[in-house]
């Protein structure tokens, strides 16, 4: 059989498929059996601890995708996983705001060097006078909360909070992890391009990046494709759509679009010159903060990098304590040699993106169910590091 046409592997009984995502590919038969079971070695534990239903893996490798399909979407209807299944994406749809925000930038529509009040008349005279556009994108606005706070139900009462919110520290020493901000930042570069934030990321931005399967707001004729989620005691969960949820954690997307994006990430694929300068300038380090380097929304760490350093990065202390950061000045400018990556959660799903841009390797996996972050951290650095010593980057 020609390596370009492999049948349909079967992994195991919780594997649905297997296939490259390429018609025409490189991969000998036994590379492709390594893959998969280098993924399996990684994914099935992890499945059976934390009774997760279903599961997608995809991984790029020197611009080939191959796609690793575990379980089912829901527990009632049965209906295996596929590289079509939408899964939400929580907090890695933070990373599709920080590329609108600076394909706005790129084309002359805001500059993340201005304050927030400047595209938020009526914060104009807050604290939003000294907070600008980047901390917003780097979470270091002063201390914005985790979450928008209860009882705020649409943007005039959020404008009213943020009018009268004050920091608890001053812009850019510290980094506190926040929906708000990048919520903030999302609405603002929605606004300069004069659009809605879920038109400016349906209409423009997916089908810019080729994600056709990608959505905010679900159609009803794709919600057979949309997995149910279900909460870490097993209850059958979905998103409920909130304030500044689109712009924080509302991306439903499958595997196929998001290993795309993840190409576009390490420039493997072709798309709008302007855009890919926004996507790599989303790359450039602004803090350091513990052990990560904060990009726009991205984090990365100089690669090869310890395990023990990863899961410092995307613990809860991250998340839900700030933590001193410190300015680089000058930026980094983005780099091949680091692994860049981004957690995403729902109450129903979890989430990970990860990649190395100097190894052209990258890594998708989607979960219809909430389980612990670092099981996600330790799966993927096992995959990429087994992935990466076996390949090497084609020139």
């Amino acid at each position: 059989m020609r390596p370009g046409f492999f049948k349909k592997l079967l992994i195991s009984t919780l594997v649905s498929s297997c296939l490259p995502a390429s018609s025409a590919f490189s991969e000998s038969a036994n590379r492709q059996q390594e893959i998969s079971a280098v993924i399996d070695r990684a994914i099935r534990p992890v499945m059976q601890e934390y009774k997760i239903p279903g599961m997608a893996v995809a991984v790029t490798i020197n611009g080939e995708s191959y796609f690793f399909n575990y379980g089912v979407a829901s527990l009632e209807t049965r209906r295996p996983i596929t590289n079509e299944t939408l899964f939400e994406m929580g907090s890695d749809s933070k990373t599709f705001t920080a590329t609108l925000a600076s394909y706005a930038q790129v084309n002359g529509k805001l500059s993340l060097s201005d304050s927030a009040s400047k595209y938020l008349p009526s914060l104009r005279g807050s604290s939003f006078d000294n907070i600008s556009l980047l901390n917003l994108g780097t979470h270091t606005a002063g201390g914005l909360p985790l979450q928008v706070p209860d009882g705020i139900h649409n943007t005039n009462q959020l404008m009213e909070y943020f009018r009268h919110w004050q920091p608890t520290y001053a812009a850019s020493t510290y980094r506190a992890y926040s929906n708000p901000s990048i919520g903030m930042l999302g609405m603002i570069a929605a606004r300069s391009m004069n659009e809605s934030f879920d038109d400016a990321i349906e209409k423009k931005l997916f089908p810019m990046l080729g994600m056709t399967h990608s959505y905010i707001n679900v159609p009803p004729d794709q919600m057979k494709d949309y997995a149910q989620g279900y909460t870490k005691q097993g209850a059958s969960i979905r998103l409920n759509a909130g304030v500044l949820s689109s712009e924080a954690y509302g991306v439903k997307s499958n595997t196929a679009d998001m290993v795309r994006f993840i190409a576009a990430n390490m420039q493997m694929i072709k798309i709008d010159s302007k855009l890919q300068r926004a996507i790599d300038n989303t790359h450039t380090g602004y803090f350091r903060s513990g052990e990560i380097t904060q990009d726009l929304i991205w984090e990365q760490y100089p690669y090869p990098v310890e395990l023990k350093q990863v899961l410092e990065g995307n613990s809860d202390k991250m998340i839900l304590q700030a933590t001193k950061a410190t300015e680089l000045n000058p930026p980094l400018q983005p780099q091949a040699n680091t692994l860049i990556n981004k957690t995403g959660s729902t109450n129903g799903f979890s989430s990970y993106l990860a990649f190395v841009p100097a190894q052209k390797l990258g890594i998708v996996i989607l979960a219809n169910k909430s389980y612990p972050i670092a099981q996600r951290v330790t799966a993927a650095y096992q995959i990429l590091t087994q992935l990466g010593s076996q390949s090497s980057p084609k020139n």
